[in-house]
C-alpha cells in the first residue's frame, strides 16, 4: 500500500506525537521496561499508528512507530507491531468515536486488576473524568482480538475512558491519543487514591446526581474550551 499526499503528512504528524506521548507513561510511572503502549486512529482512513513490540522507550522514534490496518495487518514499518495491535484495532473497528487507546501495566491499576474489582466512584476526580466507577472487563489472553472484544463490551455501555481487564491491566481511550493517554494517568492516580482510602476504613460512596452534575461540568465547562 502506498501513503502519500495528505494521508502522509497526518500519518508523520501522529509518529512524531506518539513518540512524544508515549515518553509520558514512565514519565508517570505507569510502565516498566518495554511494557504498554499508544496508539492513533488514522483520521478518515481504515488505518493505526502504534508503538512496535519490544522497544526500549529510550529508543523511541518515529520509525519505531508503525501502520497497521483495522484488522492489525502491517502495512508500513520495518517492525512487528505491538502484541496488543489486535485489541486496539478491535476498539478502533467497534468504536468508531474513539481516536487513540492506551495500554499500560501500571501498579496500582494492576492490583485491582489482580482482585478483579471495579474501583468504585468515591473522588470527584473519578467522576470528572470517568464518570462513573471504572469498571472491569473479563480475562482474556492476548494474541488475537479477544481482549478487544472484553474493552469494547465493557466500555460501549458506559461513559468510562477507562477498563482495568481482569488479571491483566488498565486500557484506556479517547477521541484522540492525547485524551486516552491523559485518562491513563488519571486511572492510575484515582486508583492509588482508592486502594490507600481502603486501608483507613470505608470509602465513602458519591451520590448519582452529584456524580452526573460534577462529570457534566468537567467535560463540558471546565478549562478554555
Amino acid at each position: 500500500m502506498t501513503i502519500a499526499g495528505d494521508v502522509r503528512a497526518t500519518i508523520d504528524g501522529l509518529r512524531a506525537q506518539l513518540v512524544v506521548l508515549h515518553a509520558e507513561l514512565p514519565r508517570n510511572n505507569l510502565v516498566v521496561w518495554t511494557a504498554g503502549n499508544v496508539s492513533a486512529r488514522v483520521p478518515g482512513r481504515d488505518l493505526l499508528v502504534i508503538k512496535s513490540s519490544g522497544v526500549s522507550y529510550d529508543e523511541l522514534d518515529a520509525e519505531a512507530m508503525v501502520v497497521t490496518d483495522l484488522d492489525g495487518n502491517l502495512v508500513e514499518g520495518s517492525r512487528s507491531p505491538s502484541s496488543d495491535t489486535a485489541a486496539h484495532a478491535y476498539v478502533y473497528r467497534n468504536m468508531p468515536e474513539v481516536g487513540g487507546v492506551v495500554h499500560t501495566h501500571s501498579t496500582y491499576a494492576c492490583a485491582w486488576s489482580a482482585i478483579g474489582l471495579p474501583v468504585p466512584c468515591v473522588l470527584t476526580m473519578m467522576a470528572d473524568e470517568f464518570g462513573g466507577e471504572i469498571p472491569v472487563g473479563p480475562f482474556a489472553l492476548i494474541g488475537d482480538d479477544s481482549i478487544g472484544r472484553g474493552i469494547v463490551e465493557t466500555l460501549q455501555h458506559s461513559r468510562s475512558r477507562a477498563v482495568i481487564m481482569k488479571n491483566h491491566g488498565p486500557f484506556t481511550i479517547g477521541r484522540n491519543a492525547t485524551e486516552a493517554v491523559k485518562a491513563a494517568v488519571m486511572c492510575e492516580e484515582v486508583c492509588r487514591a482508592v486502594f490507600l482510602a481502603r486501608q483507613l476504613g470505608d470509602p465513602l460512596p458519591i451520590a448519582q446526581q452529584h456524580i452526573d452534575s460534577l462529570f457534566h461540568r468537567y467535560q463540558n465547562v471546565y478549562g478554555q474550551g
